[in-house]
């Protein structure tokens, strides 16, 4: 599994953080489907898009429950959201609360994000 995706670091306000990358279409799409557990040290999954856009993200084929923090453009924490698995396929959408540049995956409660906290990308990110 430490293999599943590229990694990278990225700092959210004063947090250092270790994420896996997802920035190119079949990495986004598949997400953490089928992921039991991220490896020890990795953080979560960091979606990014070449421009702002809107997303929708469902949780079909997901596991573990995860929060998702969305980032404008500008890589400010616009939002959250607390998503469950869903193990049918008539699964929630969830959509992002406006435009977007990244959105951050992480398993439910381990991250402590505050609103309007500067997201930025380092080295691969």
């Amino acid at each position: 599994m430490d293999g599943l995706f590229p990694s990278g670091s990225i700092s959210v306000g004063d947090q250092g953080l270790t994420v896996w990358l997802a920035d190119e279409p079949e990495e986004r799409r598949r997400g953490l489907r089928g992921v039991e557990a991220l490896p020890r040290g990795v953080a979560g999954l960091l979606f990014s898009w070449p421009s702002p856009t809107t997303a929708t993200f469902t949780m079909e084929g997901a596991l573990i429950p995860l929060d998702i923090w969305w980032f404008d453009g500008d890589g400010a924490l616009i939002g959250s959201t607390r998503m469950d698995p869903c193990p049918g396929e008539a699964c929630a959408t969830h959509r992002s609360p406006g435009l977007i540049g990244w959105a951050l995956e992480a398993p439910e409660g381990e991250l402590d994000l505050s609103a309007g906290s500067a997201l930025s990308t380092t080295g691969d990110g």
